[in-house]
């Protein structure tokens, strides 16, 4: 017989009850989301595509939840702010690339910020192009640390420190690291992977939630010379003759193309390998839920798995993308899922995975995909998905589509257009959608397009799209501040023009500034730099030849919203800034 002290018999007591205890804890699993950028369906070799070499995304496919049929929005800006809060972009403020209209409202809740109630660590590596300033950074919504270029590409005219870099600004890149510029050496997608998986580690002990957000194949088209070489022979046009539709037409320059994103892909490929190994050397894959896709379909014309369209229209190539989810101790392997999904259903299902609430406070417009990979697809016939895409704001059955069951709904018609106008697809019997049967079915398209009619009105009254999400400017959390021109509105299409209507529009905070105002080329000298912001309205003679920043300092501004519009005049030009400093210096 063995007898146990009183005190020994308490302290095991304890033990088991807090083993017991232990038991029922909710798991939070760790939690990675890797996106590309301009990836189409076709960029893959376990898609269908015999040239691109992806044996670590085959192999990760392979062993994943695989959802043949998810889709996510025409371009990027959209697709991300829908993957961070599981609402249409429409309602976050996100109606654009750039225009001023890639700014998600800041009191959006996205996953990073429903994680950190969970005690996550998180952060971003990579692109986030939802707003390149406070209020609407990765730091303001939600990310413990990031790592990222500036609005929708390295080397675009909103990523100021990279611009200027030319052909070679995927290289030795200046990023951004928690808001404050960093020199990096390397190729972006091997900076960004490495980083995140040095957060990776420094995390694992605890939960944690890393995005990496690759830029990459985005153009422009820029890789290592030891990528490229591994497809500088090949004939992207050639070798797909079991396809029932033939690969669309290919210039000599789509085929360049071609050979580059596949050597960017490639790239990502072996960076995606590193990071799974990492997983496997900290003793924690088991515990860790990933996800990979792309962002929308490709810009350029190459195989594409046969469907119909590119990067910004509403076809299927356009907007269906690979979503592969993996998460070992919860569910199982090589599962294949046809049931329509979306970029919409990420933020639910992190939530239920990961045993945190949703908002209750605002319309969630995704649903968790957790039911559908446990096999219960109740709920789900009806389910519909809207998706659209022209510049600035939705224009009426201008690149619009409505999704339900098989049947899909497009309009690239006027806004006044009869049924007949329209067309209308069964995906089941027609994935290519080469046959309209509007027609034959015009009673279902009239209801589709009710559907449409309902949705659209309801997405274009929301608040956040109608009071465009102001950058605050002179707040304590970003002081200095620039102002870039991806986030400028005015005229359509603000990009490196100089003779153009430009604005931003702010929240200033009452106080003195010294403002910097940066040009693309030299001024010639004689003209007047002209501020207008409401009815404050300050101007300056310039007599400097050549100078590209002008500078006004001590301007007084009071506490007001406004659309700040700065220009150089010269003679019959009016020049706009390429970028705008602002120092509170009071």
């Amino acid at each position: 017989m063995i007898f146990i002290n009183s005190h020994k018999a308490i302290a095991i007591s304890l033990l088991l009850f807090s083993a017991g205890s232990f038991a029922q804890v909710k798991p939070h699993p760790n939690v990675i989301i890797i996106i590309t950028d301009d990836q189409g369906y076709g960029d893959l070799g376990i898609t269908g595509n015999p040239h691109v070499k992806t044996p670590v995304i085959d192999k990760f496919a392979a062993e994943s939840i695989r959802f043949n049929n998810f889709y996510v929005s025409p371009v990027c800006a959209p697709t991300r702010s829908s993957l961070m809060t599981g609402r249409y972009s429409l309602r976050t403020g996100v109606r654009d690339t750039y225009n001023g209209g890639a700014i998600m409202a800041s009191s959006e809740v996205t996953i990073a910020e429903l994680l950190k109630k969970a005690d996550y660590k998180t952060g971003i590596f990579g692109k986030w192009h939802l707003g390149d300033n406070y209020p609407s950074r990765p730091s303001d919504q939600g990310f413990d640390e990031s790592l990222i270029h500036l609005s929708g590409g390295m080397g675009q005219v909103g990523d100021i420190t990279t611009y200027f870099k030319g052909d070679s600004s995927y290289f030795d890149p200046i990023l951004w690291h928690n808001n404050i510029k960093e020199t990096y050496q390397g190729y972006c997608s091997d900076i960004f992977t490495e980083q995140a998986i040095n957060f990776i580690s420094k995390n694992s002990k605890a939960p944690f939630f890393c995005y990496l957000s690759f830029n990459a194949p985005h153009t422009p088209l820029q890789v290592p010379e030891k990528y490229y070489s591994q497809y500088k022979d090949i004939d992207p046009a050639s070798g797909f003759k079991g396809d029932k539709k033939p690969l669309s037409k290919m210039t000599e320059k789509d085929k360049e193309d071609a050979r580059k994103v596949y050597a960017m892909v490639t790239n990502i490929d072996d960076n995606i390998g590193k990071l799974l190994k990492k997983l496997d050397e900290l003793n924690i894959a088991e515990n860790t839920m990933i996800i990979f896709m792309t962002d929308n379909g490709p810009q350029q014309t190459r195989y594409v798995a046969g469907m119909r369209g590119l990067k910004g229209n509403v076809y299927q190539g356009g907007i269906r993308v690979p979503f592969y989810i993996k998460y070992p101790s919860s569910f199982g392997k090589n599962k294949e899922i046809e049931t329509m999904a979306a970029h919409l259903d990420i933020l639910p299902t992190v939530a239920e995975l990961c045993n945190v609430e949703l908002p209750d406070d605002r319309i969630i417009d995704g649903k968790s995909l957790v039911p559908l990979i446990k096999g219960n697809q109740a709920d789900w016939a009806n389910r519909s998905l809207f998706t659209y895409w022209t510049r600035r704001f939705p224009e009426l059955y201008s690149k619009m589509s409505l999704h339900k069951g098989n049947f899909k709904l497009v309009g690239n018609t006027d806004y006044n257009a009869k049924i007949e106008e329209f067309e209308l697809f069964d995906l089941d019997k027609d994935v290519y959608e080469q046959k309209n049967i509007v027609l034959e079915n015009k009673d279902l398209a009239a209801s589709l397009k009710q559907e449409l009619d309902r949705t659209y009105n309801d997405l274009i009254s929301s608040k956040n799209l109608i009071i465009q999400p102001p950058i605050i400017v002179g707040s304590k959390f970003e002081n200095p501040i620039i102002l870039n021109r991806n986030d400028a509105g005015g005229d359509r299409g603000i990009w490196e023009q100089e003779e153009i209507n430009g604005n931003w529009k702010l929240s200033i905070q009452k106080g003195y500034y010294n403002i910097k105002f940066k040009f693309l080329k030299p001024l010639k000298a004689n003209g007047r730099m002209y501020l207008e912001a409401n009815t404050l309205i300050r101007q300056i003679q310039n007599n400097k030849e050549g100078a590209d920043i002008i500078e006004m300092n001590n301007v007084f501004f009071t506490d007001m919203d406004c659309e700040l519009r700065p220009y150089y005049s010269i003679g019959s030009k009016n020049i706009f800034p390429f970028w705008v400093e602002m120092e509170k210096i009071d």
